[in-house]
């Protein structure tokens, strides 16, 4: 199970935690979870239906999605 831990505006909850389970759904909780491996740190910035993901594994990437949003993210990506 892979956990996002976010930290910003645009989410329902100013910290939450996202579990993307084996079988691809999803569900999340508010504020922090444990236990927690680390395994990157990204920014996101989701303009419109426009997303710049700065992550410190993957770079620099502009993904584009269905939905027009407004949202300023610190995240960390674990298991």
């Amino acid at each position: 199970m892979k956990k996002f831990t976010e930290i910003g505006i645009g989410n329902r909850w100013f910290i939450r935690t996202e579990f993307e389970h084996e079988d691809g759904s999803e569900s999340e909780i508010k504020g922090f979870t444990r236990p927690f491996k680390l395994k990157s740190v990204y920014i996101r910035i989701w303009i419109g239906k426009k997303v710049l993901i700065i992550d410190s594994k993957e770079g620099i990437k502009w993904v584009g999605k269905g939905k027009k949003k407004l949202k300023l993210l610190v995240g960390f990506y674990g298991i």
